[in-house]
């Protein structure tokens, strides 16, 4: 018998703490849930954030959220910011609404940052992801292939490779180790080609949906400020990518999600 909880609208990738949400954030909030999203993963960028993302959850009950520092905030975090991470991590371990170490990674698109550095705090957070036990929301811009040589060599416990724009064989890689990939807002634009097809040939167990909001907006909000009600609007743009009806994509990209996340599951599970 089909689990009906499978049948869950998830926003995987929400930063519903940025300074751009801070009007009106309530109201964002009851537009998604008129859209009928039922949970929102809201990862931390880096310390100073841990406590703003850690609140929203416990104030909202859709809302869920991660700790890790992005791969562009590594520099100005300073040495002490792995400690702090980890400190935080250990204190909210037995908080149910904690999915997730991110959003982690490593971003060579952006020029003259650290490369080094980013890659020895992207291996310190793996190996406290996978003290841990928590899966891992990455962050990956021209550096598919480093990534990969590091979850290979720590191991943690799986995740999503947020806004997936790589190849075919290297998406392949991802699934192999426990990964699943984010699909959102880039993927509804025609001239998507590579994610559009991603989105269309890989297996079904590979896709889990996202925003990014407040970035990466959808086609029809080009140059506006995204939300995670969107996600209703990019849920109808891969189902009709993949030949689904839109009951069914979300039920598989649900199903990978709580996969992937299985804390979520079980927080979604306590929340009802």
């Amino acid at each position: 018998m089909p689990d009906a909880r499978l049948a869950m609208l998830i926003d995987t990738h929400c930063h519903l703490d940025a300074a751009e949400f801070d009007a009106d954030r309530r109201d964002v909030l009851a537009r998604a849930v008129a859209a009928g999203v039922d949970a929102i993963v809201v990862p931390a960028v880096a310390p100073p954030n841990f406590d703003a993302v850690r609140a929203l959850a416990a104030r909202e009950a859709r809302v869920f959220y991660a700790l890790g520092i992005h791969p562009l905030f590594v520099e100005e975090a300073g040495d002490e910011a792995l400690s702090v991470l980890r400190a935080h991590v250990e204190a909210s371990i037995d908080d149910e609404r904690l999915v997730a170490i991110g959003e982690i990674g490593l971003d060579f698109f952006v020029e003259g940052r650290d490369r080094e550095r980013q890659q020895r705090v992207l291996a310190a957070q793996l190996r406290i992801a996978r003290d841990f036990d928590l899966p891992v929301l990455l962050h990956v811009r021209r550096a598919h292939d480093l990534v990969l040589a590091q979850l290979r060599r720590v191991r943690p416990p799986g995740g999503i490779a947020h806004a997936f724009n790589a190849s075919a064989q290297q998406a392949r890689q991802f699934l192999d180790l426990g990964f699943a990939l984010g699909f959102g807002g880039a993927m509804t634009y025609d001239r998507a080609l590579r994610i559009r097809r991603l989105a269309r040939e890989l297996p079904a167990h590979a896709h889990v949906l996202e925003t990014d909001a407040p970035d990466i907006p959808p086609e029809w909000i080009a140059h506006g400020r995204n939300e995670p009600a969107q996600i209703a609007r990019i849920a109808d743009v891969f189902a009709a990518l993949r030949g689904l009806s839109r009951e069914r994509a979300i039920e598989q990209t649900a199903a990978n999600a709580l996969r992937v996340l299985p804390r979520l599951r079980a927080g979604v599970d306590r929340r009802d």
